[in-house]
Order: C-alpha cells, then structure tokens, then sequence
C-alpha cells in the first residue's frame, strides 16, 4: 500500500485491522476490513468499539463499498472509513460524499490532484452522508440538516 491520505483530525489507528470474518468474535478489535460482499450491516452491534473500517476496492469497477460506507455513517459511525486498494482519483469525491474520509489506494495520489477531485462538483444531487445541501432544496429554499 501507499501512503495514507487523510482528512481527519485525530490520531490514525495503529491497531491491527481485523478480518470481517473474525472481527465481531474478538472483544477487543478496534480495526476491521470489509471485503466485497461482507455486509457492513453486520458491524452495527459493534460500532461503539470500531475507529476504523477499511473497505477493500480490489478492482476499479466494484462499487459495493460505497454502499457499505454509506450505511455505516448513517447508522452514526464517526470513526475513520478508509479506502483501501484500486482507488482512483477520479473516484474521491463521490468516496467521500459517501462517508469515506481516508484513501490508501495501491498507486500513489497527488495531494492537489486529490484537493481539485473534491472539488470537482460543487452542486450536488443527492442527500448523503457529507452534509452538502442538495440543489433541490436550494432551489426550494429549504435546508437540509
């Protein structure tokens, strides 16, 4: 892996990332890794111990982890989601409307090419998980919380 490129506050977490598999046996397991096809919905329970999930992208068109970060925010994870394999810059913006807020990917991203891929869109569609209001209640005049 490559270097980690986070947009986070606290401390990262040097704790030992858990297989999915064996993470909600262990009481003492702070760091899991999802895999396509684990189901983020199983974590839930556990969310009060977890700082971090790594969501694994093997390949560039497996999207499945979008949707796992996504039903970890809105179940009130604050702790770190991290993308973890064949992330590419052009993905980072819509990683991180979905609640991803760390990137390792396998080749190297440039930080300002990162900074410029955040900023790529700045009307949004959809409600998600970053608190951007959505054009539609802009132009209704409502405010989304």
């Amino acid at each position: 892996m490559t270097d980690l490129l986070r947009f986070r506050d606290d401390t990262p977490t040097t704790d030992p990332v858990a297989a999915f598999e064996t993470c909600c046996d262990q009481s003492n397991a702070t760091a899991v890794r999802i895999e396509p096809g684990d189901d983020a919905r199983a974590l839930l329970p556990f969310l009060d111990r977890l700082t971090l999930v790594e969501v694994n992208f093997p390949v560039y068109g497996d999207g499945r982890g979008y949707s796992a970060a996504r039903i970890l925010r809105e179940a009130g994870f604050d702790g770190e989601i991290r993308a973890v394999g064949d992330v590419l810059v052009d993905q980072l913006n819509n990683m991180r409307r979905c609640g991803f807020d760390a990137f390792q990917p396998n080749a190297p991203l440039d930080r300002a090419d990162a900074d410029a891929a955040f900023g790529t869109w700045p009307e949004v569609y959809q409600a998600t998980t970053d608190g951007r209001n959505p054009i539609w209640n802009i132009r209704h005049g409502a405010n989304h919380e």
